[in-house]
């Protein structure tokens, strides 16, 4: 069967603890030591929006190859939009298939903070309604979708990301809907509910392990932090495609650890704004979780752009076409890739070198695209603790600990040197690519006591990306095969506003290496 979509584009090894010993030293190579304190550190997590999970003890989890691909539950969502806008099948009975879906295995997976399955009814009939009557349908017509549950949608639990706030009971339902719930009911998706956004192990969110969200290819690990619900939901096909956040990876991380597609978009791009918990996002972002790029990129068709409610998204024109360069190939593109950014390894686990030895050989495979894949040895300087300084210089929530001027001015000029590094490579190269993490998904447990001391394993666990929310870039990961029976994902990184392209890339690379795999049933 051609899946292709028509041109209509709306149609084991323990975790070596030595290893993190030194992670959180608070220097860096240009400046010297470091005076920014605990408090202050703390202060730049929660203002990059990370509510304060590893080691690694391998029992495979086999995947198992797909089939039925005209099965509901693995279809793309850009094929259910179709089937429904065409009468092939009702937005109410693709709705019944993923509620029963949802019900069989979240009790299991845990992804859902709130499962609404009346309300998801009640908009598959309006849009079956609007079939029946021959009127036009939007881009998301009938997909079902899952939000973050700190991303409002009306009625439903919203997470303000408070430690008070760590009982799904305490939560109150949102008096509004979020821009991005807004613009995706009106593209005519099917909101199934709220996805749990864990804190780092026992903490903001989650109380406790027992309802912490499970990883579908081996539910006694973790799908990551804060987007995992999302991810989880995805990757278990409970729903096609997930609205997630991005503070310092919480697409891309959570994506990479469950097989699927994850997407840090340009800060601004997507309006992230919280009238009844103001704040002003600099580094975080909203993006859909996918298992398919042209439902993510249709995702991103319909949520991107200005609202004049949202003062970062104004500073952007209005948002690309993300559709329609999707299927014209990598031929001709300048791959760059790096093993570790000249600082990463060093945070890295015993899973480092043969994770970044996977995600190289996947990466490689760009040469059969007709891309040119060329390795570079630039040394960027970390972004632990310069981030956290600048995030908490800059953050509107009260109470939080401001740095010196002194530790402003160092942490500033770490990022002006990274990001004039970045700049210079992709005027010469159209993308850079690297790994997304340097592990596979870690048990529960594990993942709990790692996050016992947060500023030791935050940059150990966001090693690889949080440099690009920190630098305002978009960034994507994509899967690109298993260490272990795990997922591994391959992170592709842009300029500003070059999601249209990073689409492009990663549609060229999973239809030349397509991820066939789904998770193993859930018992």
């Amino acid at each position: 069967m051609d899946d292709r979509p028509p041109r209509d584009p709306w149609r084991a090894t323990a975790w070596d603890e030595d290893q993190m010993s030194e992670t959180n030293k608070g220097t860096d190579r240009a400046s010297g030591h470091f005076s920014a304190d605990r408090r202050t550190m703390l202060g730049g997590l929660a203002a990059a929006g990370i509510t304060p999970i590893l080691g690694i003890g391998m029992e495979t989890a086999m995947a198992a190859d797909k089939t039925g691909k005209d099965d509901l539950t693995w279809m793309p969502a850009w094929r259910i939009r179709d089937m429904v806008a065409s009468g092939k099948i009702t937005a109410s009975a693709v709705t019944e298939h993923f509620i029963a879906r949802i019900g069989k295995i979240d009790p299991v997976l845990h992804a859902f903070r709130a499962f609404d399955p009346e309300g998801a009814r009640s908009q598959a009939r309006a849009i079956d309604e609007a079939v029946a009557q021959g009127k036009p349908v939007g881009p998301l017509a009938g997909v079902p979708i899952a939000i973050k549950d700190h991303v409002a949608v009306k009625g439903l639990p919203v997470f303000d990301g408070s430690p008070s706030n760590n009982k799904a009971a305490a939560l109150q339902p949102a008096a509004r809907d979020s821009v991005v719930a807004e613009r995706l009911r009106a593209a005519g998706a099917i909101i199934m509910g709220v996805t749990i956004m864990p804190g780092m192990g026992i903490g903001a969110g989650m109380p406790d392990l027992a309802r912490h969200p499970r990883n579908p290819w081996d539910p006694k690990r973790v799908p990551g932090s804060s987007s995992a619900g999302s991810a989880a939901a995805v990757a278990a096909g409970m729903v096609p495609v997930a609205i997630g956040s991005d503070g310092g990876g919480s697409t891309r991380l959570p994506a990479a650890l469950t097989g699927t597609i994850g997407v840090h978009t340009t800060i601004g791009r997507v309006p992230n704004l919280n009238l009844d918990h103001p704040d002003l996002p600099l580094t975080t972002s909203l993006g859909p979780i996918a298992r398919d790029v042209r439902d993510a990129a249709i995702v991103m068709q319909a949520i991107a752009g200005p609202d004049g409610r949202d003062m970062l998204s104004t500073i952007h024109p209005p948002a690309p076409d993300y559709l329609a360069a999707l299927n014209d190939g990598a031929r001709g593109m300048k791959m760059a890739w790096t093993d570790d950014y000249g600082f990463t390894r060093s945070l890295g686990s015993t899973q480092t070198d043969g994770i970044i030895d996977a995600v190289r050989n996947a990466a490689q495979g760009v040469s059969a695209l007709g891309a040119a894949f060329t390795p570079v040895d630039e040394q960027w300087e970390s972004f632990w603790p310069h981030y956290l300084v600048t995030t908490a210089a800059y953050s509107v929530r009260p109470g939080t600990q401001r740095p010196s001027t002194e530790d402003l001015i160092r942490s500033s000029e770490v990022r002006a040197r990274n990001r004039a590094k970045f700049d210079a490579l992709l005027t010469r190269f159209d993308v850079l690519m690297s790994p997304t993490i340097q592990f596979t998904a870690p048990t529960v447990e594990e993942w709990d006591r790692s996050w016992r001391d947060v500023l030791k394993f935050s940059p150990v666990y966001t090693s690889d990306t949080f440099m690009f929310n920190w630098l305002g870039l978009p960034a994507m990961s994509v899967p690109c095969g298993f260490v272990e029976g795990l997922p591994i994902g391959l992170q592709l990184v842009g300029p500003p506003d070059s999601e249209p392209k990073l689409f492009r890339i990663a549609q060229a690379f999973l239809t030349r290496f397509p991820r066939t795999e789904t998770p193993p049933p859930v018992a």
